[in-house]
């Protein structure tokens, strides 16, 4: 097998049947009959899942991997990425903002510099300004927290070889941030600069994109444990300079305390910044609380192939 190539579906139901067409083109124009698409039903609540059964029975190169219920983008990703058996596999979303032609860029490109993967970054991020503002603020802030460089405005497309997807898969992880691990399988990466097409409204509210920020932050560093850790030293170290200030006062010039100002002002800081450290160490207690349980990563109904399966 020359060539996967791997996609979700959640409310694709609009481009499904374009997107399929292209892919195909694409992939028989790359591999001949050595390729496989494997499409992966993410509990699509439309009738993506009925379209693709449609292609199903007329084309033996097809993979409909459905899953039982809605585990998120990532995870169907990475089942997805499972099923591959490809040299080399291609990995974009279905909704055609990203164009299944970018293979033909993508391969060169990973035969001249000899890598495992090509992925596509954009020149510049698709959306008005809230969204070019937010994603700004988001990958500096990451990089500041964290000290994972992840590469900005990053897409879903890449090309990967099957030893690089072979490592990626190694990672156990329930709560997990596909883009880091991307990056933490290391080998050699290399990005691509493409246009990323703007068809539809993103779905990613500020609340969305807040909880993508903890979750990726939370599953990839400690640091802000340890960041938890110098403040508490910090602000143990400076009550103690203040309380040897007010103590040489009180000896030596007989200036007493005052002011309620500043002790309202110090117990409101205190008891803030014990509330926001306990929620630091709670994100990180849930996230071992899950990956304890050892759930499984995405739980496939049924695999649909021409021909039975």
């Amino acid at each position: 097998m020359r060539l996967s190539i791997v996609s979700t579906l959640y409310n694709s139901s609009d481009s499904i049947s374009e997107f399929y067409k292209r892919v195909s083109a694409v992939a028989h124009q790359f591999a001949g009959e050595e390729y496989e698409i494997i499409l992966v039903n993410d509990g699509s609540p439309d009738d993506s899942f009925d379209k693709a059964m449609h292609f199903i029975k007329q084309d033996e190169h097809l993979v409909l991997v459905d899953l039982s219920r809605n585990f998120g983008h990532h995870k169907a990703i990475l089942t997805g990425l499972k099923y591959a058996k490809g040299e080399f596999v291609f990995l974009l979303d279905s909704d055609l903002e990203e164009e299944p032609e970018w293979l033909f860029a993508f391969y060169p490109l990973m035969r001249k510099k000899k890598c495992d993967v090509v992925f596509g970054v954009q020149k510049n991020r698709k959306g008005g300004w809230f969204e070019c503002w937010s994603g700004w603020v988001f990958y500096r802030t990451f990089k500041l927290i964290t000290g994972v460089e992840i590469p900005e405005n990053w897409v879903t497309a890449r090309l990967m070889t099957h030893r690089y997807v072979s490592a990626l898969l190694q990672h156990q992880e329930r709560e997990l941030s596909i883009g880091g691990l991307y990056l933490l399988t290391g080998f050699d990466q290399y990005p691509k600069s493409i246009v990323k097409h703007s068809l539809s409204v993103s779905t990613y509210t500020l609340s969305k994109k807040i909880a993508v920020f903890v979750d990726a932050v939370t599953s990839l560093s400690s640091r802000p444990l340890i960041g938890v850790f110098y403040t508490g030293a910090f602000i143990f170290t400076f009550s103690l300079l203040y309380t040897f200030y007010i103590l040489i006062n009180w000896m030596f010039l007989a200036v007493p305390p005052s002011g309620w100002t500043s002790l309202i002002v110090s117990v409101w800081l205190l008891s803030g910044l014990t509330i926001s450290f306990l929620g630091i160490i709670g994100i990180y207690l849930s996230k071992i609380f899950l990956e304890t349980k050892h759930r499984p990563l995405s739980v496939v109904r049924e695999i649909h192939k021409k021909g039975g399966g």
